[in-house]
């Protein structure tokens, strides 16, 4: 990517933040724990933690084997990859993201299991959600960019799921806009009455949801889908999100990598998301494993899927309008757009 080419403002929604910590800072906090590393370069490092040629949802989880034991249970690690990770999106011209990430998978205390087989420690899923809070507004205030939180469900650990809700309703006007459920696809959310309760009770509390897959919509009510490629293979379903106007939170090199669409570009469900000008967002996913920026994401679909820059316009409106903030932000960033942009104010929904 070309320095001199123009970074359009963009909006991300859909992008985990522990799939987004720079190498560097996992060798410098092993370092700094004396936790040995298979590794003794940054590139080496890279290598391990990173895909390059399409593969599985399975293998793409193992990647966080390599480095998340690194990070987890320690403050001061936590709240940096927070800080760092709107530095990132600040050079890449992001004016507004929410990053998810699962408390307990950062924690060591009042977790169980405790994840990446660390001994009991004093950090707890509500610490964590507080230091990534403080890294965010640290990073917000100095790099100008405005970051908040969506807090994910696991799908293979359903008795997480109720602590998840509560931490999003304690946390709602501090930074945590949403609830999402993550993980390994393959296991079916509705036979998990953990999950399922977590969202009525998200639901009843007025917490934003979204999930990743399309089964989301009819049983746990959620307002945006993470990926949601396969929704094309069923017309009636795919049909009633379009009617529903249905925002699909789209990752197209992360769609390719993990295996979840034909790794032939030029044959992506995007295409059709486009010829029927659905409602979809451009997105990470987890930059740091797959090597990879939002600016090559644009560029990717620009190259094999022929979008304009009109186009590119109005799926970051779009994106604005489906965001989580609070009404009166949302406005404020969509006319922060309409302004970059160069369009007339236009503050209709």
């Amino acid at each position: 990517m070309s320095t001199a080419e123009h970074l359009r403002p963009s909006v991300e929604l859909h992008v985990h933040l522990d799939g987004a910590i720079r190498i560097e800072t996992i060798m410098d906090v092993a370092k700094r724990r004396g936790i040995p590393l298979p590794a003794a370069t940054v590139s080496e490092m890279t290598q391990l933690c990173t895909l390059c040629e399409p593969s599985t949802l399975t293998n793409f989880l193992d990647k966080f084997n390599e480095f998340m034991h690194v990070i987890a249970g320690d403050r001061e690690a936590i709240k940096r990859i927070a800080y760092e990770f709107v530095e990132t999106k600040a050079k890449e011209g992001v004016v507004y993201v929410e990053v998810r990430y699962s408390p307990h998978f950062l924690a060591n205390s009042n977790v169980e299991p405790i994840p990446w087989n660390h001994k009991e420690g004093d950090v707890t899923p509500d610490d964590v959600v507080n230091l990534v809070n403080q890294g965010l507004k640290e990073g917000e205030k100095d790099f100008k960019t405005k970051a908040r939180s969506i807090l994910c469900c696991i799908r293979h650990m359903p008795n997480w799921s109720m602590d998840v809700v509560e931490l999003c309703k304690k946390y709602r006007n501090d930074g945590v806009v949403a609830i999402d459920l993550a993980g390994d696809e393959s296991l079916n959310c509705k036979a998990c009455e953990g999950h399922l309760k977590a969202y009525e009770e998200a639901l009843r509390s007025g917490i934003h949801r979204t999930v990743h897959a399309g089964e989301a919509v009819e049983v746990l009510k959620a307002e945006r889908i993470g990926h949601g490629y396969h929704t094309i293979e069923d017309p009636a379903l795919y049909k009633q999100l379009l009617e529903q106007n249905m925002h699909f939170e789209i990752c197209p090199i992360s769609s390719r990598l993990t295996g979840a669409c034909d790794p032939d570009f030029t044959k992506h469900p995007l295409i059709r998301f486009k010829e029927d000008k659905a409602n979809f967002s451009l997105n990470t996913d987890d930059p740091m494993i797959f090597n990879s920026t939002l600016n090559r994401d644009y560029q990717i679909v620009k190259k094999y899927m022929g979008f304009t820059e009109e186009e590119f316009i109005q799926l970051n409106l779009n994106a604005a309008k489906s965001c989580f903030l609070p009404e009166k932000e949302k406005k404020d960033l969509l006319n922060q757009l309409y302004e970059a942009y160069g369009m007339v104010n236009n503050t209709s929904f």
